[in-house]
């Protein structure tokens, strides 16, 4: 039989929720795919994914949460949200926050700090589509 994966061990979802009319958007979308990149190169061995959630293509998705300011990030490894609120979007933050939670140098934010719709995102994302 099988133990269950270590929280730490489970691939680390890194989801940026964005809308397409959003130029900051646009451009920060290329810098998601840099990044992902790069984390290939640079940790072969780390299991992340990168998604892009367009929040008023995929509302369905995100549930009653209010996304204000773009782009917002969302970092988690199974349910455990590490994560999660707007970015400068600027490649060397994102760049930081991942590195920190791809060598779990992140703790889990307190669930009863974050909006349920929060903690359910994570597994409202499993099944979509990789960046």
């Amino acid at each position: 039989m099988n133990a269950p994966a270590s929280p730490d061990t489970l691939p680390l979802l890194v989801a940026c929720l964005c809308a397409q009319w959003c130029r900051t958007c646009e451009a920060y979308r290329d810098t998601l795919v840099a990044t992902r990149d790069a984390m290939r190169l640079g940790h072969p061995g780390a299991a992340a994914r990168f998604v892009w959630v367009d929040i008023e293509d995929e509302s369905e998705l995100i549930g009653d949460l209010d996304i204000e300011d773009f782009p917002t990030l969302l970092l988690a490894r199974g349910d455990r949200v590490l994560f999660f609120g707007p970015l400068l979007p600027h490649a060397q933050t994102l760049d930081r926050l991942v590195r920190n939670a791809l060598d779990n140098a992140m703790a889990e934010l307190p669930s009863a700090a974050l909006a349920p719709d929060v903690r359910a995102l994570p597994a409202r994302l499993r099944g979509h589509a990789d960046l």
